[in-house]
């Protein structure tokens, strides 16, 4: 990738077009994209965002909350653990159906129906990308890995470890190559791991 830029026009169709198209993935449930950090144009934020635009386009029966908007398909990520309904931190879901007038909706996990009242919505965040620390224990055949020089305070050869062995299948890096090679060079980032 050349610039910022370049890797928010780019990514978007990596994922949606070119890795679904060469290896046979659904690009909802077989990639996940991740990123080192959650804001920026390159943040976990912003791509989920764009990503959402191409592969879930549809926003009826969307529910609207601060967290983001929950939509009938849509790829969500639990942030906390709820032991009761045996979701965790992390888990990722698909929402399954949503009840705009009460403001409650229901996520698949596994083929497990989950469902969330407007007060546990706060557990949830979509997910179409995802930090690498949040995305790191996650069984997704392929991963997008965006490394930006946006992305420099986190650059460091633990988050890209991390990234790259973590994946089951397949692992490709849309990157700036000064940016991979500050990830690789650099030992510990002051704040890598968080995000």
């Amino acid at each position: 990738m050349a610039s910022t830029e370049d890797g928010v026009q780019k990514n978007p169709h990596i994922v949606t077009t070119r890795l679904p198209r060469r290896f046979g993935l659904d690009p909802v449930r077989e990639v996940q994209v991740l990123t080192p950090m959650n804001r920026g144009p390159l943040g976990s934020q912003a791509l989920t965002q764009a990503l959402r635009e191409v592969l879930n386009p549809a926003r009826e029966g969307a529910i609207v909350r601060e967290s983001g908007a929950f939509a009938p398909r849509d790829k969500v990520m639990q942030t906390d653990n709820d032991y009761e309904r045996e979701v965790f931190n992390g888990d990722i879901g698909y929402v399954s159906a949503t009840d705009p007038r009460a403001g409650s909706l229901t996520v698949s996990y596994e083929g497990r129906d989950v469902p969330y009242t407007a007060d546990q919505l706060d557990s949830l965040v979509p997910a179409y990308a995802t930090t690498i620390h949040k995305g790191a224990g996650l069984g997704i055949s392929g991963r997008g890995v965006v490394i930006a020089n946006a992305h420099y305070p986190m650059l460091a050869r633990n988050l890209l470890y991390t990234a790259i062995t973590r994946g089951k299948r397949l692992v490709v890096l849309v990157t700036e190559r000064r940016a991979l090679r500050m990830a690789a060079r650099t030992r510990w980032a002051a704040s890598a791991g968080h995000g």
